[in-house]
């Protein structure tokens, strides 16, 4: 009985610890956005298509997060490809991150505060 207990103590910690690794690694600041992130990346906004035309990330592609499922067709062959996700606060990217990684999608970035941290601080924004 004790064992038992002790390993599943164990196995709680590792896979509590795998998780919280794997959500810390999935995020990329603005300002590595700017300054390191892979020429190749796809920077993929997830809001509304409105939201997306009062302003963006310079460079990023539109595809709400309530169409991505079945819109994933027109990102085929691009599932090497980083990909770097943001809504406005954060949930919509989250939903979207996880859409893309059970897709396949093997490098998938959240940026850090979204959109809404990007014109906080002064970030350039482009519009259609």
């Amino acid at each position: 009985m004790r064992i038992r207990l002790i390993l599943l103590l164990i196995a709680s910690a590792l896979l509590f610890g795998c998780a919280e690794a794997s959500g810390q690694d999935s995020l990329i600041s603005p300002e590595e956005l700017l300054s390191q992130a892979p020429a190749n990346a796809l920077i993929l906004d997830v809001r509304s298509e409105q939201e997306y035309g009062d302003g963006h990330v310079p460079g990023a592609i539109n595809l709400p997060h309530d169409e991505l499922e079945n819109r994933l067709i027109e990102l085929d062959g691009e599932k090497e490809r980083p990909l770097i996700v943001y809504c406005e606060s954060g949930r919509r990217a989250g939903q979207a991150e996880s859409i893309l990684i059970g897709a396949g999608f093997s490098d998938v970035r959240h940026l850090e505060g979204d959109m809404r941290a990007w014109r906080a601080a002064g970030r350039p924004t482009a519009t259609p």
